[in-house]
């Protein structure tokens, strides 16, 4: 293990391991409840295409949020007030389902959730950036990815073990997973920003409004919008995980064994994240996003057809596998093509066209299943994957190469 020191020499610098055990807490306890929200929601009430509606607003909300915000961090210079405030909504955003299971209560707590991760993202990104040079930007991100992905192999543990014996009462489960968004808020308090402002003289002297990633997206850099396009073609279709939980669940897999195999899924990515980024900035960027574009067709092919617990095992394996070669990926192929000075509002104005593409993606997804079922949409996702894989590999941006390549 790397001593917690800022030395050049170090890529995994102490700031970037604080935010990793920050991101570790926070997604412990979010993914405590994540495998058992479908569960829950049907539990209460909800229909397949309501809970695609609420997980798709949810989502446009912290999308919406992420640029707006990332581009107040980038124009006050300031990161931390940003990922301290961010993560502070998350945390107490989870005990609040545990009080009222009315259907605006239950959508407002899962707001303010996704708010909080809207606030910090940008900022949080940027300074992880700001730890790394080009050459290790994907390790970096790798690193973390994995770090906060532990969190979503300790929460849903720590769930499963729980409703083996207190099975059916979710309500104390929110109020358990308050305790690692705690710790996460302590964590930020140990982080240390340096207060020079990053832009001093902002070019664009107006202050900043909700849809400035508009304005963003006019005057940004001919090689990030043509990158963006392709990410966010993917997201559209891309719908929210909880829908590979209701495939399980509508094959006959009990509760215990959804989770279960949710857990295998996080652990497998938690395994793979840091070790692929490293890969992945001496081979090409690109070429390992492609990669896991691939395996996400082969996934979802996979899914359509499948019915038997022991490949749904190996298909999450795979599942695992692609989220480590494309989640910190993409933000750090992103983050390589900007002004230092822009990180958050590229980033955050990615994230911002992503989570409107999920609103879409997650309330398609709903209405296809509802009216085809499982086999229509998975395989509708993994054409369309297919011709983002097309497009990005005529995709010429030189940033998403390896260091020693023209």
């Amino acid at each position: 293990m790397q001593p917690l020191t800022n030395s050049p020499q170090r890529i995994i610098t102490k700031t970037i391991w604080i935010l990793s055990l920050v991101s570790l807490f926070t997604d412990m306890a979010s993914e405590m409840l994540y495998p058992i929200m479908p569960i829950f929601l049907k539990h209460i009430g909800f229909s397949v295409i309501a809970i695609g509606v609420l997980e798709g607003i949810a989502e446009a909300v912290a999308g919406l949020s992420k640029p707006y915000f990332g581009k107040l961090s980038d124009s006050t210079g300031k990161r931390l007030p940003f990922v301290q405030l961010g993560y502070g909504l998350s945390a107490i955003s989870k005990p609040m389902m545990a009080f009222f299971i009315y259907p605006l209560w239950i959508f407002f707590a899962r707001t303010i959730d996704r708010l909080g991760k809207g606030i910090r993202t940008g900022a949080r990104d940027a300074l992880l950036s700001d730890e790394a040079t080009k050459e290790t930007k994907a390790t970096v991100f790798g690193f973390h990815r994995s770090m906060d992905t532990l969190g979503a192999v300790f929460g849903p543990a720590i769930a499963l073990v729980y409703l083996y014996f207190n099975p059916d009462n979710y309500k104390t489960l929110f109020l358990i997973a308050f305790g690692p968004g705690l710790l996460a808020i302590i964590c930020t308090l140990l982080i240390k920003e340096n207060p020079k402002p990053l832009n001093p003289k902002p070019l664009n002297p107006k202050p900043t409004n909700l849809f400035a990633f508009i304005t963003y997206w006019k005057t940004s850099p001919a090689a990030y919008k043509k990158l963006v396009i392709g990410l966010l073609l993917f997201a559209l279709f891309n719908s929210s995980d909880v829908f590979l939980l209701l495939k399980m669940k509508e094959s006959g897999l009990t509760d215990t064994e959804v989770i279960g195999v949710y857990i295998f899924y996080n652990l497998i990515y938690a395994l793979l994240a840091y070790p692929v980024g490293i890969l992945a900035d001496k081979l090409g960027l690109k070429k390992i996003f492609l990669l896991g574009l691939f395996i996400f067709v082969l996934v979802y092919t996979g899914f359509a057809f499948n019915n038997n617990l022991v490949v749904f095992l190996v298909l999450f394996a795979l599942y695992g596998l692609y989220a480590a070669a494309t989640e910190g990926i993409s933000k750090a192929w992103i983050s390589n093509m900007v002004d230092k000075n822009e990180t958050a509002t590229a980033i955050g104005t990615f994230a911002g066209f992503q989570s409107i593409a999920a609103l879409f993606a997650s309330t398609i997804c709903g209405l296809l299943w509802y009216s085809f079922g499982a086999v229509a949409t998975f395989l509708i996702t993994a054409a369309v994957t297919l011709i983002v894989i097309i497009y990005l590999a005529a995709y010429k941006g030189q940033h998403g190469l390896k260091p020693s390549d023209p």
